[in-house]
């Protein structure tokens, strides 16, 4: 099975890439492994014929630096490899946005994640896995001050969010990653939603969430 994946070099998808070493790192930043396509995502190659694409692109309106330069990278890049990805065959592609992604949120960072799961749901895969976490942890080489302001909080935040509430908690990002990982062997078809608890489940068992 060949894999395509974006965002290689950021804290999710490099742990995916560690799991996945045969994958294909599509990007702007060389990651060293053979094969790779190093490329801006508004002027892609053609991508090889694969079977799935994870797309882990991301970033934060401080870090772009503008609501613009967020929306190129989170709304627009993703779309471009989700569309480049379909035309390399692809038939199976895993989004990772987040938690309160709504196309029809007054927050332009919530609103932004729900119009890109709205608009690859349009391109015509057969499965399509939308990745919500909550704060994901682990080490930056961005600084995100309010992230690691939350980090240092989570252990007492963390305990108060019960039942429904646990899927805005935070969540480590080589969870994710092993759950991700886990989405490239389910062949069923539809559009499926995963938020922590979810996500959990499938870094623990494999896959049988």
């Amino acid at each position: 099975m060949t894999v395509l994946l974006a965002g290689a070099t950021g804290l999710v998808g490099s742990r995916v890439l560690a799991l996945l070493p045969g994958a294909i790192p599509v990007g702007r930043r060389p990651t060293g492994r053979a094969g790779e396509i190093v490329a801006a995502f508004d002027v892609l190659p053609p991508l090889p014929p694969a079977d799935v694409a994870i797309c882990a692109l991301g970033t934060t309106i401080r870090a772009a630096g503008s609501q613009a330069a967020f929306r190129a990278v989170d709304f627009e890049a993703v779309l471009a490899f989700a569309r480049a990805a379909r035309a390399a065959g692809v038939t199976h592609f895993i989004l990772v946005t987040a938690v309160g992604a709504d196309a029809g949120s007054k927050v332009f960072y919530s609103r932004v994640k729900g119009e890109v799961q709205d608009a690859v749901a349009t391109l015509g895969f057969a499965r399509l896995d939308l990745i919500q976490p909550g704060l994901i942890l682990g080490p930056r080489h961005d600084r995100r001050p309010v992230e690691a302001f939350l980090q240092r909080v989570t252990p007492w935040l963390d305990p108060l969010l019960v039942g429904g509430l646990d899927r805005y908690g935070a969540i480590d990002a080589s969870v994710v990653a092993a759950a991700l990982v886990a989405l490239v062997d389910l062949g069923a078809s539809g559009r499926f939603v995963h938020q922590n608890r979810a996500l959990h489940k499938l870094s623990a068992s494999g896959g049988a969430a």
